[in-house]
């Protein structure tokens, strides 16, 4: 019997491939299934000109994906974890998370091969606090100007000469395919990636049981596990994609999670760290508890700090 199914995703080349992608694994999996794309225009799609931060919000990158689910023009949404906020609209369900790319970041330069080679002074590229933040903490001395725009998008800007390196998310490169000259990964433990990160969520209506079915085998349990975890963190601090959080979560064995949480301040004067294991089966939780210790050393008055200078922005 002929089915069919429409996932709703971002435009950008690499949201198309993570839906593309979907999209092929589910109708190699069900046979006579057929697969459309609904493409959508978000939010942070159209605010290319101010950075993430001055833009505010949570669901920068979702809303009207959400919507197209709720009025019934998509079926599925694939998202990417770290843009999908940690509370959903009523009766949508995130309940199918895949194997995790790479969670790393990824500097980028066209001449310098890695973070300590960069001249004193250095323009590296990025739109993230988070990033900016842990950037400032290892090289005080370099400059961090604004990167908006799709993945390709700013790698074009690198290669045309205006930065001398730029961060962005290795998942997304691999993803695409794309390489500079000089790539270094800025990785756990040093450098925390974002909430989610490398990690896809797929986002149906609560009560469609037929998607549910559809899309079950694409669950990954380790990934979803260590996504809860992160997740767990970031809503303990009812935290978004505009502010200086990371977390980082790793099974180190069958029953146990270990998840590092960061806070910090956009310039990296202060960085609050903590890191915890707990039970898998506790993940959120356990994203809670790291969260409290995290507020606890400082992180409540430098989120307290940054809400308030983004209010006045």
């Amino acid at each position: 019997m002929q089915m069919s199914l429409t996932i709703a995703t971002r435009g950008s080349k690499l949201a198309l491939w993570q839906a593309e992608h979907v999209k092929a694994l589910l109708e190699a999996r069900h046979q006579g299934l057929s697969v459309q794309l609904l493409v959508l225009k978000t939010q942070g799609d159209k605010i290319l000109d101010v950075p993430l931060a001055k833009v505010g919000g949570k669901g920068l990158f979702v809303k009207e994906i959400e919507e197209a689910l709720l009025d019934g023009r998509a079926d599925l949404a694939v998202h990417s974890m770290k843009d999908v906020p940690v509370e959903q609209p009523e009766g949508l369900v995130l309940d199918a998370v895949p194997e995790r790319e790479d969670a790393a970041d990824m500097l980028l330069s066209l001449d310098h091969p890695d973070l300590a080679a960069l001249p004193r002074g250095a323009v590296v590229g990025t739109s993230s606090l988070r990033r900016q933040a842990q950037l400032k903490s290892l090289r005080p001395d370099l400059v961090i100007e604004s990167l908006r725009g799709n993945l390709d998008t700013r790698v074009a800007k690198l290669r045309e000469g205006r930065y001398a390196a730029i961060v962005v998310a290795a998942a997304g490169l691999n993803r695409l395919g794309l390489k500079t000259d000089r790539m270094t990964r800025l990785a756990a433990p040093v450098f925390l990636p974002a909430v989610g990160q490398g990690a896809l969520g797929l986002e149906r209506r609560a009560d469609d049981a037929r998607v549910r079915e559809l899309i079950a085998f694409l669950d990954h349990p380790d990934t979803r596990d260590a996504v809860l975890a992160e997740r767990g963190f970031l809503a303990r601090l009812e935290g978004g994609c505009q502010v200086p959080i990371a977390a980082s979560a790793r099974l180190e064995d069958p029953e146990t999670i270990t998840l590092t949480g960061l806070v910090a301040d956009p310039e990296g004067r202060e960085v609050i760290r903590a890191e915890r294991s707990g039970k898998r089966a506790e993940a959120r939780d356990l994203g809670r508890a790291v969260a409290e210790e995290v507020l606890g050393r400082g992180g409540e008055s430098i989120l307290r700090a940054v809400y308030a200078a983004q209010e006045r922005a």
